[in-house]
């Protein structure tokens, strides 16, 4: 019901997710990442709370593959599909013998892609492949890899909530964008979603930071 990718950017440190499915919110219940820690994915027949555990695994100095080796032995395991990723190492993938329909996934040096209810096994291959080869932010390569997962046939069924996630050094994401039900194309609504956003991600931190060195909202009332 769902295709992901999780990745890193060594030259900034940060870490994201992004993904899609036919479900409603997915993204609220699927892609989990933290500052300095790393970046999990919980899917297929979701339990939320098993990303935030790999996170903390991770934290605790589990690597990738250890933190999900650990999540094997929580119950109904079986049932889901992982992802976790760091700083330093591998990104780890773990797929149960219970996860519905077409499953795949497909790990490179910074970012890992897998899918379930696929329409076709090359899903996370174009995924990744797009990653590798996109040029810009991450989050930017992060779009570009979901958008090649929907061009590879995406999920076998209709599509219909997309997310995308994004920290970098502070402890609140830095980009956070969801769309919890759209009738037709999310991933191309929330590339579009995106686009809006992208020129005014640093403003908003530095509204965080400072607000008197924030640029002006551009809005009737803004003084």
């Amino acid at each position: 019901m769902t295709f992901s990718i999780i990745a890193r950017c060594p030259a900034t440190g940060q870490f994201g997710a992004a993904v899609a499915s036919s479900s409603p919110a997915v993204a609220s219940r699927c892609i989990r990442a933290r500052s300095g820690v790393g970046a999990a994915v919980s899917q297929n027949i979701t339990d939320p709370s098993l990303g935030p555990l790999a996170l903390d695994l991770m934290a605790a100095g589990k690597t990738p593959e250890l933190a999900l080796k650990a999540l094997q032995q929580r119950p109904f395991i079986a049932y889901r599909q992982l992802m976790a990723i760091d700083a330093t190492h591998p990104p780890a993938i773990f797929t149960g013998e219970s996860a519905l329909g077409t499953l795949s996934s497909a790990a490179g040096e910074h970012a890992a892609c897998a899918g379930n209810m696929l329409a076709s096994l090359e899903v996370p291959v174009a995924m990744l492949s797009a990653f590798e080869s996109a040029p810009g932010s991450l989050a930017e390569r992060l779009m570009q890899a979901m958008l090649a997962g929907q061009e590879a046939g995406g999920e076998e069924g209709p599509v219909h909530s997309a997310g995308l996630l994004v920290y970098g050094e502070l402890d609140w994401p830095m980009v956070d964008l969801r769309l919890d039900w759209v009738e037709a194309d999310p991933v191309q609504a929330l590339y579009a979603t995106w686009k809006v956003y992208e020129p005014q991600v640093q403003d908003y931190i530095t509204r965080a930071h400072d607000p008197r060195a924030a640029p002006s909202f551009g809005v009737p009332g803004d003084l």
